[in-house]
């Protein structure tokens, strides 16, 4: 097999995402952690939660929309749910379901968290772009994602930001 190295801007490029892809996430986690004892993909649970209508949704569509594993999703619910800040449930149009439902702890808890997060996700990344920049970005994420994601599993998480009127969006 005949390997189409990368040129060197491409591999100027490549090698800045991989710093990004593993710098990020430990700034994001460690902000949380201290403000408000969460991991990032807590916080991320919980804020998903806070968006469904009712503050609830099943466990599978959850998954769908933080793009973890059920096994995964549910050790983290069940942390959560310990901690008072998610309950689950049957879900009522198919008992085999389960429903996860933020409490009122726990919307309490991400509203809290929610300005310290996006703080930090100003400061780190939107604040050291262009507008012009944050517009590339978006592209960029969406010529990524058509690649990683072909079946468009997280496009209606993706989606769900794209052309809304609140301009406090949380992510």
């Amino acid at each position: 097999m005949d390997t189409e190295w990368l040129t060197r801007d491409e591999l100027a490029a490549w090698v800045r995402l991989v710093a990004l892809v593993e710098l990020l996430p430990g700034v994001l986690n460690a902000q949380l952690r201290q403000d408000a004892e969460l991991t990032h993909f807590e916080y991320y649970v919980l804020a998903m939660l806070s968006e469904a209508e009712g503050s609830t949704l099943r466990m599978t569509e959850l998954a769908a929309l933080t793009n973890a594993t059920l096994a995964r999703l549910s050790h983290v619910v069940r942390r959560l749910q310990e901690r008072g800040l998610v309950e689950r449930f049957p879900c009522p149009e198919d008992g085999r379901a389960t429903n996860a439902r933020l409490t009122d702890v726990g919307r309490r808890t991400v509203e809290e968290a929610a300005p310290g997060h996006v703080a930090h996700v100003r400061r780190y990344v939107i604040d050291a772009l262009t507008p012009e920049q944050v517009g590339q970005l978006t592209a960029i994420g969406d010529a990524v994602l058509a690649r990683l994601d072909p079946a468009g599993a997280m496009r209606p998480m993706v989606q769900r930001y794209d052309g809304t009127a609140d301009e406090r969006a949380m992510p």
